[in-house]
């Protein structure tokens, strides 16, 4: 049995009034071990039958059989196999690729055989020097001449053994020395027991070969042998591995490939990546923004009293009516402190009047409270003490002065401690001073003034009846369950509802809605930006397919399957988009260094799901965009890929 057998094979080009018959009716037979060259002018189709013999091209129709197996069914896969596997095709324009060294060049098909690193560089390294090219392995195409770059071609048809050699034109780019080394080197392999078919317009070149077929229009018009009784060859292809270290070597392999790439067109993968690095800058600095922004109105919040409940006379702020209204107790707090959901109460009153000191006479505001109330409001200390339980209890004539007050009353750096102030012409002793109230939620104009509500409702106002109750709730109740039980309880005491209640818990959570909407809706505009540079990236990676047509043709003439380049290209998108991805995140993070150098009001909080979200988009956009671009080259037809310039 014959090893490559033709039967009636056509082939034709274009469609319609277009249509070109290239090929007619050829049928041929190659013994294992003979050297063939195929001769013919330009347009003769001599080209066009060596590409369906090594598998680059289909015919239209007619039978081609590779050791009895038909190959006209098979998959693109199936074909990437054979070439893998059986031939070895030495192109006359070398078809090297540029990025990579001629050891890695005449490596590449052992990598989609499955062949380990180190024995595949072994491998590669004895070829190159049995070709007289010892010491170039790590040189470039570009520092090598046109001879050397033939042989680099030579030693990568015979990496993974080169049982058919597949000769197209090898010494037409070539001086006249250069082509007769290369013709040597050919017509040893041919002797070694390689299958060689030569591919030449030269009928001098054609000579050297045992059986010339002549070519024209399509037809073979010749066929002569000068030796019939052809000794068979003995050519072994390396054996392929398909455990899972396959499949880790593979996708390492496309990985350090496209990591080549990417660094071989520097200045094309960052403009890629400038969209992913806008929108991921953008996204995560908003978040962070909103975070920040977030927790400083949170802390402002804490810190006029968290898990509370403020309880006024009237129906709400702006009541008119409200100052009539004088149901609100002393009776009404110690019935709501021994509900078993809180953790205390503080009775409130206020007044307004005359404040005296010495010479001086100021308006100042007095609030009577319990000795929790600093506590609950998170009203801070800077010298001196709060009032105590003793302090209420007993009626004591102790204040504790704001920050405005001292500064007022003080101002010639006396310490306020000790000394006696009139609120009321009520003689009231200064035992603290809190600490000046930045918040905005803070007063730094009106003087304000703390004492027990027992002393200012029994020896300054003479009031019954309180202006507030503040609850803090404990720890593990629920704001708005307290909230309602507490509404039951007073209106039953009341007999009706005539009060209101301010729950802390319930600003909280409009301010985190409010701010969660306000980074949600600006996110969204971020992620806009994201999905127009995936779409950057699929449009740079359809032009890069393009641009690397020829690579893609060179890739799948030396055996890569669709997966091969599909997983190449996919992870080439991947990659930029987590590199745009992860530089994104650093430049937002310089974003935040210069925005919390100037802005001192609050400062950038990143969240690390944030972070962890946007690089994960920016992958998954790299998947989603890059697919298309990837997938669109591994379906390239390899014979039209290696023809594009």
């Amino acid at each position: 049995m014959s090893l490559i057998e033709c039967k009636n094979i056509n082939r034709y080009f274009g469609e319609g009034n277009n249509r070109v018959h290239v090929l007619k009716d050829v049928s041929l037979s190659i013994e294992k071990g003979d050297f063939v060259a195929i001769i013919g002018q330009s347009g003769s189709g001599k080209s066009t039958l060596m590409n369906i013999l090594g598998c680059l091209d289909t015919a239209s129709s007619g039978s081609y059989t590779i050791d009895g197996i038909e190959t006209a069914q098979m998959s693109a896969d199936e074909l990437a196999a054979l070439r893998r596997k059986r031939f070895g095709f030495i192109f006359q324009k070398y078809n090297l690729l540029g990025a990579m060294s001629a050891r890695d060049n005449v490596a590449l098909p052992s990598v989609y055989a499955g062949t380990g690193p180190a024995e595949r560089s072994r491998r590669a390294d004895n070829i190159l020097s049995d070709l007289g090219l010892k010491g170039k392995e790590n040189n470039k195409p570009s520092e090598l001449s046109g001879g050397q770059q033939q042989r680099v071609s030579i030693a990568r048809a015979l990496m993974n053994g080169g049982e058919i050699i597949l000769a197209d034109e090898p010494t037409g780019a070539l001086d006249t020395e250069s082509g007769e080394n290369v013709m040597e080197i050919i017509h040893n392999l041919h002797e070694q027991g390689h299958t060689v078919i030569l591919v030449t317009h030269d009928p001098k070149i054609a000579a050297r070969a045992n059986r010339i077929i002549e070519i024209s229009d399509g037809k073979i018009i010749n066929d002569t042998s000068k030796n019939t009784d052809i000794p068979s060859g003995n050519v072994n292809s390396i054996a392929e591995k398909t455990s899972w270290l396959f499949f880790k070597d593979q996708f390492l392999e496309s990985f350090r490939m496209s990591v080549q790439a990417i660094m071989a067109h520097k200045m094309r993968s960052l403009l890629t990546m400038l969209g992913i690095i806008i929108g991921i800058a953008s996204v995560v600095s908003i978040v962070a923004l909103g975070k920040g922004s977030q927790e400083k109105i949170l802390e402002e919040i804490n810190a006029i009293g968290t898990n509370t409940i403020s309880i006024y006379p009237g129906s709400g702020f702006g009541d008119r009516r409200a100052r009539r209204i004088r149901t609100l107790t002393i009776q009404d707090a110690t019935a709501i402190g021994r509900q078993s959901y809180i953790d205390s109460t503080t009775p409130m009153t206020a007044s307004g009047g005359t404040l005296t000191y010495r010479n001086m006479n100021l308006s100042a505001q007095l609030y009577g409270a319990g000795e929790q109330y600093f506590d609950v409001r998170g009203i801070k200390l800077a010298k001196g003490r709060f009032y105590d339980a003793d302090d209420v209890k007993q009626n004591n004539q102790v204040v504790v002065i704001d920050y405005n007050t001292e500064n007022k009353l003080f101002a010639d750096g006396t310490d306020p401690l000790g000394k006696i102030i009139f609120f009321r012409k009520r003689p009231l002793r200064i035992i603290g001073v809190t600490e000046q109230d930045d918040s905005p939620f803070g007063d730094n104009e009106s003087l304000q003034m703390w004492a027990p509500y027992t002393t200012v409702l029994n020896q300054i106002t003479g009031q019954r009846y309180i202006s507030s109750i503040t609850v803090k709730l404990k720890d593990n109740a629920n704001a708005q369950a307290a909230e309602n039980s507490l509404t039951e309880l007073l209106t039953a005491r009341h007999g009706t509802r005539d009060f209101f209640m301010q729950n802390s818990d319930s600003i909280k959570q409009t301010v985190e809605s409010t701010t969660e909407t306000m980074t949600l809706l600006i996110s969204s505009i971020a992620l806009i930006s994201l999905i127009v540079g995936g779409i950057g990236v699929m449009n740079i990676m359809l032009v890069s397919v393009t641009e690397r047509t020829k690579e893609i043709g060179i890739r799948m003439a030396i055996g890569a399957r669709q997966s091969n380049i599909l997983q190449q290209f996919l992870i080439e998108a991947v990659l930029i988009c987590l590199i745009g991805g992860l530089t994104g995140v650093l430049f937002s993070f310089a974003i935040s260094v210069l925005f919390n150098h100037f802005v001192t009001d609050f400062a950038m909080a990143f969240s690390t799901m944030s972070i962890v979200a946007a690089v994960s988009c920016s992958t998954i956009i790299g998947v989603i965009f890059g697919f298309m671009p990837a997938r669109r080259a591994s379906r390239l037809n390899p014979i039209d890929a290696l023809a594009h310039d």
